[in-house]
């Protein structure tokens, strides 16, 4: 009797699990250096699982070396699973804008090229029309001092990068471009989203 209720309960968890990840929605975002996005989405509570890789250009399973030459078309960006009922798209998107320079066209900081663009892939036409909305918002408004130059487009294939991109910031964090370029971008997630952020 007991190893029949230990069953149910085994059964019954998973059910849940799987009732779980089918609430989850996924969000794909480029915007400059992989390591940093990755590092910050990482973040955020309702946000279950992160990954480093490459999309929107035309090689097929690209690796970091094709990507650097900048010939790909494609860009370092970083695949997410969300749970909605924890936090939304228009918060991810939020996010997104304030955390990087979304007006500075193929470039973050040092980093050149279009593989560092700032872009959206978005999942589903609600996801493109949020994202949409809140663009011409932002530039209606001139939040920036200058226009927007994100681009929103469909999610095509996403490639994952190699192992170590993956967690870069968690395994890295006291070398020099952690230090010098992710921290002070993890300072101001921190500063403007502590009460989004996983304990």
């Amino acid at each position: 009797m007991k190893y029949i209720t230990l069953l149910i309960l085994v059964l019954l968890s998973m059910e849940n699990a799987d009732a779980q990840q089918k609430k989850l929605q996924k969000a794909t975002f480029g915007m400059g250096c992989f390591w940093c996005t990755e590092a910050l989405f990482q973040r955020l509570n309702g946000v279950t699982n992160v990954k480093s890789g490459y999309e929107g250009g035309n090689t097929v399973n690209p690796t970091y070396e094709e990507i650097c030459t900048g010939t790909t078309n494609h860009a370092e960006v970083i695949e997410m699973e969300y749970d909605p009922a924890k936090i939304s798209y228009d918060e991810l998107l939020e996010i997104f804008w304030k955390t990087h320079d979304p007006t500075t066209l193929n470039r973050q900081g040092a980093d050149v090229g279009t593989q560092y663009r700032s872009v959206i892939f978005y999942h589903s036409p609600e996801q493109k029309e949020i994202a949409e909305k809140y663009k011409a918002a932002l530039n209606k408004e001139n939040a920036f001092g200058k226009p927007v130059v994100t681009s929103i487009d469909k999610a095509e294939t996403f490639y994952v990068a190699e192992n170590y991109h993956q967690d870069y910031y968690i395994k890295n964090g006291e070398l020099p471009y952690c230090r010098i370029v992710i921290l002070p971008k993890m300072e101001k997630l921190e500063k403007l989203f502590k009460a989004k952020l996983k304990n």
